[in-house]
């Protein structure tokens, strides 16, 4: 499992970390056709620091889409955004049996967006809500050896209408 180092307030006044900017497509759930018609590409575009968590980055898709209800989640990184072969980063990692499909790489709550290793131009999935079935992917726009005296995660760009979590 990894584990994040926890920044003291001193560090993260200093602007120490690096801030990645994420764009959030989302590719699949229960969106009627209409308005899919109306919203072909929908994604919001979310900068991040370093330091914070996959469990950072969950809320901040999850604000970001207007959602109003938590499900369970997870992250897949590989070859591809859903490749199964690829590590799978979820909520209570300790939980998960062995055989429940791809290794379980860690913990959301405990990961950091710097300890995962992305590059630009690295796309990896996140699935959400594993009844309703929202698929996106996440492509790393840029990663910046700075961050600014903001609060993040924060999202700088949006394209199309969130769709209604249960339905039109």
């Amino acid at each position: 499992m990894t584990r994040i180092r926890r920044r003291s307030n001193r560090e993260a006044d200093r602007g120490s970390s690096r801030l990645y900017t994420l764009q959030v497509f989302l590719l699949s759930g229960p969106v009627t056709e209409k308005f899919a018609e109306k919203h072909p590409v929908i994604s919001r575009t979310i900068q991040i620091r370093g330091d914070q968590t996959l469990e950072d980055l969950h809320h901040a898709i999850f604000d970001a889409h207007g959602r109003i209800d938590d499900h369970l989640y997870e992250f897949q990184f590989g070859k591809g955004p859903f490749d199964p072969k690829g590590k799978r980063y979820v909520v209570n990692a300790d939980v998960y049996e062995a055989g429940s499909g791809p290794k379980v790489a860690g913990d959301v709550r405990e990961t950091s967006i710097d300890c995962l290793g992305l590059e630009v131009n690295q796309a990896f999935g996140y699935w959400f809500d594993f009844g309703d079935d929202w698929f996106h992917q996440i492509d790393v726009v840029a990663i910046a050896d700075e961050t600014l005296r903001r609060k993040f995660p924060r999202v700088i760009e949006r394209t199309g209408e969130s769709p209604p979590q249960y339905g039109s």
